[in-house]
């Protein structure tokens, strides 16, 4: 995946189903994407972590099934990096699919 992909489509799952704990954003990609992005949690874990410390995400622990679980929603600001982001995908594809064409 390359760089900077994987931000959009973790800000994109949390706009959609958020506040989600880290399983439930694996859980979420996966399904949105039809089995394409299965990623394990070294990968999902550290991006969740870096856009929390941009001050994309927040997290707030919960206490989920007798379990305590760190729970992830996207911020203020973590909505305008993915409205961003996804005009930055928008173009790239367009420029893309006119090579391609």
């Amino acid at each position: 995946m390359a760089h900077g992909h994987l931000d959009l489509l973790l800000l994109g799952v949390l706009r959609r189903g958020g506040p989600l704990h880290g399983y439930a954003v694996i859980a979420g990609l996966r399904d949105a994407s039809g089995g394409e992005f299965d990623l394990p949690e070294g990968t999902v874990y550290p991006a969740l972590h870096k856009l929390e410390r941009n001050g994309f995400v927040r997290s707030d622990w919960s206490i989920v099934d007798g379990r305590k679980r760190r729970l992830y929603a996207l911020t203020g600001t973590g909505r305008a990096a993915l409205a961003a982001k996804k005009k930055e995908w928008a173009m790239f594809r367009s420029g893309v699919d006119a090579v391609l064409a």
